[in-house]
């Protein structure tokens, strides 16, 4: 489990609009492929870890408008829970989000590959929430599609 805390210098209904939809994780959360709606609490998460495709379901079990989000894995190949915290700073210019991230195998222990992206969640956690931060307070997270692809990525899937 990780568990972040960092200080974004907007007003908490700003930063919790940018954090209430999972589909924008994939702006900041590096290790995350690819997340798609299903429904207003259903997405499905897709990523690659080692050679391996790992695909999961999340519900969202808690949504409190401006002060907590959470969702947990409902089916796939890997266990994923979070919650997200919102705390007004300074009169309610600046806002804390507390960020908690855990993921887990269904059964048994991880392979190498997995055990490493899991143990890595921490260090991992921090750089994506300070990339938040920085779209954020840069006005650029809504700039920013989900799933952008390097022109070298783009050039091998058209090749």
């Amino acid at each position: 489990m990780a568990h972040e805390r960092i200080e974004v210098d907007l007003p908490l209904a700003k930063v919790y609009e940018l954090l209430c939809n999972p589909v924008h994780f994939t702006k900041f959360l590096d290790r995350i492929d690819n997340i798609e709606k299903v429904n207003s609490q259903t997405f499905d998460y897709t990523t690659e870890i080692g050679d391996e495709e790992f695909q999961w379901t999340t519900n969202i079990i808690d949504n409190l408008r401006n002060t907590r989000f959470a969702w947990i894995t409902i089916n796939g190949n890997l266990n994923q829970t979070g919650t997200i915290r919102f705390t007004p700073l300074d009169n309610g210019e600046r806002t804390r989000v507390d960020f908690s991230l855990d993921y887990r195998t269904f059964f048994g222990e991880p392979e190498e590959d997995l055990a490493e992206f899991i143990e890595k969640l921490p260090e991992q956690l921090k750089g994506d929430l300070q990339k938040f931060k920085e779209m954020a307070e840069n006005d650029t997270f809504k700039d920013k599609q989900p799933e952008e692809k390097s022109e070298e990525e783009s050039s091998e899937v058209t090749a």
